[in-house]
This record gives C-alpha cells, sequence and structure tokens, in this order.
C-alpha cells in the first residue's frame, strides 16, 4: 500500500511539474528556442503578402515583442514560426500549446477572459460595416431585407442585432470561413454588407482588385479592445509581453508602426488605410491596461 501510495505521490508530481511548465511559456521558449506566433492572414493588424511573409501594425509588434523576449530568456537566437490562426481556432491552439501567444484582431471581452489572458491593449477598435460605393447602404435600418456578412468565431453580428438601431431590422446572415471569404461574399454580391473590425474592412478594401468601389459605412456598432493574447495563469509571460509594449509606447516605436501601417501606403497594392489613431487607441497607449471590452460599454 505503501509503495502504492509512493507511485501515486510521484505521478502527481511529474503531473503537476507538466502543468507547470504548460504555464511557464517563457521556460518553454527558452528551452526549445522558438517562439510559436499566432499570426492573422487576412486582418486589419495582420495579413500575409504570400509566400509565406506576414506582415502588419500587430505582427511587427509581435516581432519587437520576441526581440525583447530574447534579452528575458537569455536567447539571442530565438527563432519565430509563424503559425497561421483563424478566429475559431485561435484560443484552442493557444490552450493547447501549438502556439505562445498571438497578436491578431482579437478582441479582449470577460468571456474569453475565462479562458485566456490578455496582453495591455494596443488597438481600440471600432465594428462598422464595409459595403459597395454604389448599393446606397448608409445606415443599419438600410439593411432590412439584405445578406450580410461576417467570419465564424467572431461576434460582430451578434452585435449588429443588438444594436438599439436594428430593432426590426430583418436580414440574412452569411458566414466566411475567415475575413478573406467574408469579403469575398460582399465582392461576388452573395453579401450586402460585411459588418467587421473598422481596420479589418480597411485592410480587405485596400487589397482588394478596385478599392474605390467599396466604402465604409454606418454607424459605429460597438468599441473594442483588441490585445495580444496569451495562456492564462501564466504571469512570467503576461509581464514579458506587457513590458514589450509599454516600452514600446513609451520609446515612440510603437506610434511609428502605427504611422507605417495605418497612414501609409502599404502592401500589396500600395495603398494607404488612411486611418488616423482614434482617441481611444490613444487613451489606452497612455494609461496601458488590460480591461475588456465590457469596460468601454460603461462609458
Amino acid at each position: 500500500m505503501k509503495k502504492q501510495v509512493l507511485v501515486l505521490a510521484a505521478l502527481a508530481m511529474a503531473a503537476g511539474a507538466a502543468v507547470a511548465q504548460a504555464n511557464d511559456t517563457l521556460a518553454k521558449i527558452k528551452s526549445s528556442g522558438v517562439v510559436n506566433l499566432g499570426v492573422r492572414d487576412s486582418s486589419g493588424l495582420g495579413f500575409t503578402i504570400g509566400g509565406g511573409k506576414y506582415v502588419g501594425f500587430h505582427t511587427e509588434m509581435a516581432e519587437r515583442i520576441v526581440d525583447d523576449l530574447k534579452k528575458v530568456t537569455g536567447n539571442p537566437n530565438l527563432k519565430i514560426n509563424y503559425q497561421v490562426i483563424t478566429s475559431q481556432n485561435r484560443i484552442p491552439l493557444l490552450q493547447n500549446g501549438t502556439i505562445d501567444f498571438e497578436c491578431g484582431s482579437t478582441t479582449n471581452n470577460l468571456t474569453r477572459q475565462k479562458d485566456v489572458a490578455f496582453a495591455v491593449t494596443t488597438y481600440v477598435e471600432e465594428v462598422r460595416m464595409a459595403v459597395k460605393a454604389n448599393s446606397g447602404i448608409k445606415s443599419i435600418k438600410d439593411l432590412n431585407g439584405k445578406s450580410v456578412a461576417t467570419t465564424t468565431g467572431t461576434t460582430s453580428v451578434q452585435t449588429l442585432r443588438k444594436h438599439e438601431r436594428a430593432g426590426g431590422i430583418d436580414f440574412k446572415e452569411v458566414m466566411g470561413k475567415d475575413h478573406a471569404d467574408s469579403f469575398l461574399l460582399l465582392e461576388s454580391g452573395r453579401a450586402d454588407a460585411f459588418v467587421m473590425d473598422g481596420s479589418i474592412l480597411a485592410a480587405n478594401i485596400a487589397k482588394s482588385k478596385s478599392p474605390k468601389d467599396y466604402v465604409i459605412a454606418g454607424e459605429v456598432l460597438s468599441v473594442e479592445p483588441i490585445a495580444c493574447m496569451l495562456r492564462k495563469d501564466d504571469p512570467k509571460m503576461k509581464a514579458a509581453l506587457d513590458d514589450s509594449i509599454k516600452r514600446q509606447i513609451k520609446d515612440g516605436s510603437l506610434g511609428k508602426l502605427y504611422d507605417k501601417w495605418f497612414m501609409q501606403p502599404i502592401p500589396p497594392n500600395n495603398v494607404s488605410l488612411n486611418m488616423p489613431m482614434s482617441e481611444s487607441t490613444k487613451a489606452a497607449w497612455a494609461t496601458p491596461n488590460d480591461k475588456p471590452m465590457e469596460d468601454y460599454a460603461k462609458k
């Protein structure tokens, strides 16, 4: 019996050590020499330009975070493994260890905080809708009888339905598997509007065959803090991410990145998104915090 107890105790200790390792991402990164970075391929804050190249405001910010992780881990030779994630799989891939953290276009909200943690907010998003310039759609009320696209795994259409001006509006919901697919629904005429984060809409319009054919229209449906996502109960990793982001804010490098990706011509079509920094984003940078979306709704 005593032997069985000792075996069980040893197994428990091993399991505990495994859990501790899973919750110490910095130790995992230091040991492997690799950062598994979750990136998006068609988001406004991160996207691909082909050939395995991932770019964008959040992607480049994440690469600078990795530069700081080299100092934190004492490993100057850390490599980045770019792992494409989607709205549907980003949380499971984080939880099962496939990615170490992600800097895509994930909204920090109370529901997600039950499963994951967030670094300090780096972009405050406004959810709106993209339509064809000749559609005549200028407001939520114009969506009656229309088809509205959004991306599987996001909350944008639910947000639209909850908006006070959507009362009595009857529209059909069509789903894209990712943001590029959702924009294709609009582009091909299978949807009359694409409801999503403004930066995502602007980036997909800029990358389209004819950007002038589209406009971002209608009321602001919600204001959402966007942040890098990491595993829950991993204080060392959170501190490392927060410290890097705060450093980038303080030394002005994050501001230069914002100007590069939102105010200057960007690949692949050399079109500017022309999106000046919002007052909400300025406030989030002035006082770095990881407040969820629900706190913004109280204002």
